[in-house]
Parts: structure tokens; C-alpha cells; sequence
């Protein structure tokens, strides 16, 4: 014979249980949100850190085009100083206008374009490029399993309760989206 004071004190227990798996489980989707962003910062770091070579690499034939290459400048020190992902969206939509800029001036020197180490420079920008890419797309999809973990019934109300946010998508311009291409 069962008592209702068993039968109270089961489904505490099992409330509880649910209460700590749905908290493990939203901790565990932030963990993977905040991992994703990372990763994005690792790759935007391997970019920043490809472009003063690149710009060195063409100041050594270019030497007359200052401005371009205080433009790339700017452009990457407003993209390392971005914090959030619409920042970093705006940020590295200019930096890839100005990189392209930059390569527009290295199709006016073919001694530069011949150049082992601009290729090479080259070669590892759109690596670069392609690997941001394949990061922002994880991180959007980590942004979206969590959301919908979050907004979903009764998840909802638990996480709304410990006060978990919604995150946001990194959505970078298309044009940010583009590796700079240079045609030999």
C-alpha cells in the first residue's frame, strides 16, 4: 500500500531530477555556444595576424600607396577591438573591402603577384577565410540548438528562471563571407 506521502515525496524526486538535467543540459549547450565563439576568435586571430605580413609583402613594391595600407590597418586593429558577433560582423565586412583594395594594388605589380611569398600569403588568407567560414556556420548552428533548447516548452520557463539568454547569430554581410581573390 502506497501512501500519498510516497507518492509526494516521488514525484519531488523525480521534479528534481528533471530540474538538474534540464540545467546540466543548458549549462552543457552554453559550454558548446561559448566553445564555437572561440573558435571563431582562433581563426580571426590567424587572419589578423596574416595581414601585416600581406601588407609588408606589397609595401615592398608598392611603396606609394600609403593609404591603402593604413586603411587594411585600421580596418584590422577596428576587427581585434570588435566584442560582440554584430561588431565582428561590421568590423570584418570592412576589412575585407579594404583586403580587397589591397589586392586590387598588388594586380598593378607583376613582379609582386610572381612573388613566392605573396602567393604563399595569399594561399593562407583564403585558408583563413574558408576555415571563419566553416567556424561561423558551427557556432550559428551550436546558436541555434541552444535557442530552441531555451525557447521550447518547458525548458523555457526553468532556463528563463536561471537567467540563460539567447545568443546571437553571427551573421557576417555576404561580402564578409567572400576570401579576396587575386587572378594571376
Amino acid at each position: 500500500m502506497i501512501t500519498p506521502l510516497l507518492i509526494i515525496i516521488g514525484l519531488i524526486v523525480l521534479l528534481g531530477l528533471w530540474l538538474v538535467f534540464t540545467f546540466n543540459g543548458l549549462v552543457t549547450l552554453k559550454t558548446r555556444v561559448e566553445e564555437a565563439l572561440g573558435d571563431i576568435e582562433v581563426q580571426l586571430k590567424r587572419r589578423y595576424d596574416l595581414i601585416p605580413n600581406l601588407v609588408n609583402t606589397v609595401k615592398g613594391y608598392a611603396k606609394h600607396e600609403e593609404g591603402v595600407f593604413t586603411a587594411v590597418t585600421e580596418a584590422r586593429s577596428r576587427a581585434m577591438q570588435a566584442g560582440t558577433p554584430a561588431e565582428h560582423a561590421q568590423a570584418e565586412n570592412m576589412l575585407s573591402g579594404t583586403l580587397k583594395s589591397l589586392f586590387a594594388v598588388a594586380e598593378s605589380y607583376p613582379d609582386l603577384k610572381a612573388s613566392d611569398n605573396f602567393r604563399h600569403l595569399q594561399t593562407e588568407l583564403v585558408d583563413a577565410e574558408d576555415k571563419i567560414q566553416a567556424s561561423r556556420r558551427f557556432y550559428n548552428g551550436q546558436v541555434r540548438d541552444f535557442n530552441t533548447k531555451l525557447a521550447v516548452f518547458p525548458t523555457n520557463m526553468i532556463g528563463n528562471t536561471l537567467g540563460f539568454k539567447k545568443y546571437d547569430f553571427y551573421d557576417a554581410p555576404d561580402v564578409a563571407n567572400e576570401a579576396p581573390v587575386v587572378s594571376f
